[in-house]
């Protein structure tokens, strides 16, 4: 019988691939959590982990979850029942979040549009200006269902230009780590972001960083609250004050997942002291210029990016809208069954309409070329009319024309 050779093409938007060095390093003995030389690890990861959030002024806190964990920490130490949210729908996760705000009471305003498109920061302006009340203004910094982007900047100025209190909530969950994101240069008040993308470890982690202003402002309200008759969020196993409590001393309320820290504190080492974060995001851009170039080579077969403004196209996912009468879940199953390559569906409503190629984590030219190759046969298996090669070629045209060296001594021939 055909078995699989060789490793799995993962090329989903996350989780991404785990490097062998950062298994390595998680693959330990059990230790004590509660040991005198425990907080050693936590106080260094939870520093250095601040520069992935590019913040001096925030604090940072690591829950055993997913970034939907992240999410409802971060909702729940800041708002109360009955507070209003501004937010946007542009995608399942923003749609997620929006679900997470009513089950807890909340009252999000949520503002449709088309999926592929971005922020609708007019009309957002004008709910600023009618609702004076809104606590919050939440935004997906990297919707992974359209690979669209958010000017996330440009909502911090809307709210200075209004003078607007509403607190700055960022789902960065497919972005930070990955793409550009100064969360004290842009005013962030509270970022969320998971472990399994671009910090290349498994699902496990969720990471909030919440600067002074939000923060003071959890403190403050969950010390007034009254959790029986009032409107506060309770918030026991991601509660930033139980945290806080215990990791200004190096350790966690309750038994933390060690194996993670080691394989966070390995991934920091890549990330920032080995790449440097500038160089991890130009790293990321490349990738994903790559694949939209195959994309405009594949377009002579009716293919499209979904994103509508070249402006706002992920730097580590592109969603691919297949022509009318063609089944885009056909391609990812025929691209996992025949070549080992995991591509992403399309979600929700672009189900059968769309397939998504991740270009985040530990990846390289090769890699996304070989992705291509398999992407084109897939979807010449299905009957779409795509030139082999054609898309290949164009982003190794790319890679070749932008491509510096990254072993060996510049400009030193190796003896055979």
């Amino acid at each position: 019988m055909a078995v699989p050779h060789g490793r799995n093409f993962l090329m989903v938007p996350g989780p991404s691939y785990v490097p062998d060095r950062v298994m390595r390093a998680m693959h330990r003995q059990s230790e004590d959590h509660r040991s005198l030389d425990f907080p050693r690890l936590t106080l260094e990861v939870l520093e250095d982990v601040k520069e992935i959030f590019q913040t001096k002024e925030g604090t940072v806190f690591l829950f055993p979850a997913t970034g939907t964990g992240a999410w409802e920490s971060a909702l729940s130490n800041t708002l109360c029942r009955g507070d209003k949210v501004l937010t946007v729908r542009l995608g399942q996760f923003s749609h997620l979040w929006i679900d997470m705000m009513t089950r807890f009471g909340l009252r999000p305003i949520a503002l449709d549009v088309e999926w592929g498109e971005g922020l609708p920061y007019e009309r957002m302006e004008a709910e600023l200006r009618k609702h004076a009340d809104i606590k919050a203004v939440c935004v997906v910094q990297n919707e992974t269902t359209t690979g669209v982007y958010t000017d996330v900047y440009r909502v911090r100025k809307m709210l200075d230009s209004l003078k607007h209190d509403a607190m700055l909530l960022v789902d960065g969950v497919s972005s930070i780590g990955s793409v550009e994101f100064y969360m004290d240069a842009w005013g962030v008040d509270v970022a969320v972001t998971g472990s399994q993308k671009g910090l290349m470890l498994p699902a496990g982690l969720g990471l909030v960083c919440a600067r002074p202003a939000a923060l003071k402002h959890s403190l403050d309200r969950e010390q007034n609250a009254d959790y029986v008759n009032g409107s506060a969020l309770p918030s026991v196993f991601f509660s930033w004050r139980d945290q806080l409590n215990n990791n200004k001393v190096g350790y966690f309320p309750y038994t933390p997942s060690i194996p993670m820290l080691h394989g966070l504190r390995e991934s920091l080492v890549m990330l920032l002291k080995e790449e440097g974060m500038h160089n991890v995001w130009a790293r990321h851009k490349r990738m994903a210029e790559a694949v939209r170039r195959a994309v405009g080579a594949w377009s002579h077969a009716g293919l499209r990016v979904c994103a509508r403004n070249p402006s706002e196209r992920s730097d580590t996912v592109t969603t691919i809208l297949v022509p009318e009468g063609f089944d885009a879940q056909k391609i990812v199953s025929t691209a996992y069954q025949k070549y080992n390559l995991s591509l992403g569906g399309g979600l929700m409503k672009l189900r059968g309409k769309a397939f998504r190629i991740g270009s985040l984590g530990d990846i390289n030219e090769l890699i996304m070329l070989g992705t291509l190759a398999g992407t084109e046969m897939a979807m010449r298996d299905i009957g779409l009319q795509v030139k082999l090669g054609s898309g290949v070629a164009a982003a190794a045209d790319f890679f070749q024309a932008t491509a510096i060296p990254v072993r060996g001594l510049s400009g030193q021939q190796a003896r055979i």
